[in-house]
């Protein structure tokens, strides 16, 4: 088990995302964009997620392997991104987004297929390895604040390339796992289809990523408008990502007290909370401080349990699509679409009824969480034996 490599990848990949979510939007208010174009390119940012692992993940599910695909795409992706320095315009920042973010979709989906690879039947501790990104994260975000009030949020640019740059050296230092054996896949890759808690799941992650669209395009710009300083706004990303932390070192505790749909369930109802709480009261600190430590469970428990339940239908080498879907559809469609009506409602009807639209959107990803619950334990054997 190559903790301390692993460990290292997660580390610099969110380091590049606490060096990019926070400020991003910042960056490009300072570029001229308005909130509808920022959305746009948001939206750009997370649909090429919607193919780009997908496309990948075949390519390594054919003879590639997940790691070769890994290091060429962070090399792409670091290479793209660069194109920034000499953009400014919308229409340009937005092309060089979506190169950008065609390859970086493509890195973290190969290595946690490998992660979990390495880790074999002690999978329930990956979130000891996790925790290893929401620090990377946290450090960038604490660093940056500062730096994005003394210099502006251009500063940004090279923090992210440095990230990148350090992304695709890690790559290059994790060994491979051991292979799939080809008797583990007995079922063509769309006939998993058929399960209809497949898809059901799949749709709740859309649905969580939608409602989280709001807070990850505008939480900043949300924050500045009612006073807050940059500097406590990044403190309020870290302290988030710090709660991350402790949940993802103790995770294996809860998965061996719950089951992974009892957590992904509850996952969604503690999220209609958040997003009503930070609609409502957005001038209360206390309130914002607590709304945040709710993303302990919003991404820390919800995603854990996600990629426990997305493992558990997609079996042997199916697994490097299986994860690449999941990051396609909640991340890329869910993102996508989230940041396509937060655009919309924050320009048009304003913040409060953009965090009140995902809370609702959080209400029915719990609503259809609890009927698969409920079909997960009428379908439960009842013998002794059975689980």
């Amino acid at each position: 088990m190559p903790y301390w490599r692993l460990s290292g990848f997660y580390f610099f990949f969110f380091a590049s995302l606490g060096a990019l979510t926070p400020y991003w939007p910042l960056y490009l208010q300072s570029l001229g964009f308005d909130p509808l174009q920022i959305g746009e390119i948001m939206a750009i940012l997370l649909a090429t997620k919607i193919v780009s692992p997908n496309l990948w993940a075949w390519m390594a599910d054919h003879g590639r392997g997940a790691l070769p695909v890994a290091r060429v795409a962070a090399m792409l992706a670091l290479t793209c991104f660069l194109g920034l320095y000499w953009s400014d315009k919308f229409w340009s920042v937005a092309l060089v987004m979506f190169g950008f973010s065609f390859f970086w979709h493509a890195v973290l989906p190969q290595v946690e297929t490998a992660t979990f690879n390495h880790l074999g039947n002690t999978e329930r501790y990956y979130g000891r390895v996790r925790l290893w990104g929401s620090l990377g994260f946290i450090l960038f975000v604490l660093l940056l604040g500062p730096l994005v009030e003394r210099y502006g949020a251009v500063i940004s640019l090279p923090a992210v390339a440095l990230a990148l740059f350090c992304v695709w050296f890690a790559t290059l230092l994790i060994p491979e796992p051991g292979r799939f054996s080809s008797e583990v896949r007995s079922l063509p890759f769309r006939d998993l289809f058929r399960n209809p808690e497949v898809p059901a799941v799949l749709f709740c992650c859309l649905l969580m990523q939608a409602s989280h669209a709001p807070y990850y395009a505008f939480f900043s710009i949300f924050l500045s408008a009612h006073g807050y300083s940059t500097s406590l706004i990044g403190g309020l990303w870290a302290f988030g990502t710090l709660c991350e932390v402790g949940i993802f070192y103790f995770m294996h505790r809860l998965h061996n007290r719950f089951s992974a749909i009892g957590l992904f369930m509850f996952s969604f109802i503690v999220t209609v909370l958040r997003w009503v709480l930070l609609a409502l009261y957005p001038e209360w600190l206390v309130l914002v401080v607590f709304t945040q430590s709710l993303h302990a469970v919003t991404f820390g428990v919800y995603h854990a349990a996600a990629l426990q339940l997305v493992r558990g239908q997609f079996k042997g080498s199916h697994q490097h699509r299986g994860v690449a879907l999941y990051g396609s559809v909640s991340f890329g469609i869910g993102g996508a679409l989230g940041s396509l009506y937060s655009g919309y409602l924050w320009s048009e009807a304003g913040p409060g009824i953009a965090f009140g639209v995902a809370a609702a959107v959080a209400a029915c990803g719990a609503a259809l969480a609890m009927s698969i619950a409920a079909s997960q334990k009428s379908s439960r054997p009842v013998n002794k034996e059975g689980s």
